[in-house]
């Protein structure tokens, strides 16, 4: 990590310190503390399990893509170059937008693969992650339609999902019908600016312009082949939902953990939503997506519960998503090494 992403990355972290600073003050210190207390260890050890389990979920749809694209790696290598994407991801900004460009570079070195090829696995993974997530956040909101009227929060919530349920497919699907125009408009940008990179840094990563176009291709062809391959996407997809699943039991269990229980229906359109946030400027989404999810929480009426303990069962879920493949994929990218590609 060079000196301005370190710079972006503690600026980040202080915006994230603010939130959660913010959200403390708001409900309340003393009851904070006093739920945390209180909160069931086997709970909560149960929700580091579940993690665990999306993780692995996740990590075999990593390992299904890559097959696809004629990577051979195995489940617990899959599992590895998982966490140490989640890594990348939850320590720069913008999430998964920030850390995708190292997740690239830590899949070509692991499976020992083309750069080109990385990058298109993980940007396949997220892409499909996206589908079960606002498939299930669209159910939730269906159901809460029948049964409950929505608040000016929820209604926030609902337009930005169905926008971007809209706005992303078609945004992709203009990209790939005029993905050769892209790929010329990519390399006439970039190969300047890896120029000017190469004379004011120690490394030398100037392309042609040819050259940028070729690999970009190769991008483009890895992405058709992962999207022509119908077991593959069945297989990725059913990963993808398994996963979300169990970011929801995790948060289901954190209620549970602090004796709040509330409705598992609740969380097929919170968790979703809340990972909507994860594209705010800040390292992995954290302290937006705290947030969103604690509004989101305490104004639903099915749920039942207060602000403070809201926080509460957030705090002790995030806790478990966050900082557990950032331990297990801080060590992968320390053991690898990626920087020194």
């Amino acid at each position: 990590m060079n000196g301005a992403q370190l710079r972006t990355t503690i600026i980040g972290f202080l915006g994230t310190f603010a939130i959660l600073g913010l959200l403390l003050y708001l409900v309340g210190v003393e009851g904070f503390v006093q739920e945390l207390r209180h909160a069931d260890t086997e709970a909560v050890a149960l929700i580091v399990v579940v993690t665990i389990g999306w993780l692995a979920a996740w990590g075999f749809g990593l390992r299904t893509v890559l097959d696809v694209l004629g990577v051979d790696v195995s489940f617990v290598k899959s599992f590895f170059i998982l966490n140490g994407a989640m890594f990348s991801n939850n320590i720069t900004p913008f999430g998964q937008a920030g850390g995708e460009p190292v997740t690239a570079l830590l899949i070509s070195k692991v499976a020992d693969t083309e750069y080109e090829r990385g990058l298109a696995a993980i940007a396949s993974v997220d892409s499909l992650n996206f589908v079960p997530s606002i498939v299930l956040a669209l159910g939730g909101a269906a159901f809460y339609a029948t049964q409950t009227s929505f608040g000016r929060r929820l209604r926030l919530a609902t337009a930005a999902i169905v926008v971007l349920s809209i706005a992303v497919p078609f945004a992709g699907f203009f990209g790939w019908r005029n993905r050769n125009a892209l790929r010329r408009a990519i390399a006439r940008v970039l190969a300047p600016i890896l120029r000017l990179v190469t004379r004011v840094a120690p490394v030398d990563v100037s392309l042609s312009r040819e050259t940028l176009e070729t690999r970009v291709g190769e991008f483009f062809d890895s992405i058709e082949r992962v999207a022509t391959n119908r077991r593959g996407l069945a297989l990725a997809l059913v990963a993808s939902t398994a996963g979300w699943v169990c970011q929801m039991v995790a948060l289901w269990l954190a209620f549970a953990a602090i004796g709040s229980p509330v409705p598992f229906a609740v969380l097929l359109f919170v968790v979703p939503v809340g990972a909507i946030a994860g594209i705010t400027p800040l390292p992995g989404g954290a302290g937006g997506i705290e947030a969103v999810l604690v509004g989101l929480l305490s104004s639903l009426p099915g749920a039942g519960v207060s602000t403070g303990t809201a926080f509460a069962a957030v705090i002790i879920f995030r806790g478990a998503i966050y900082w557990v493949p950032v331990t297990i994929g801080g060590g992968v990218v320390s053991v690898v090494g990626v920087d020194s590609v």
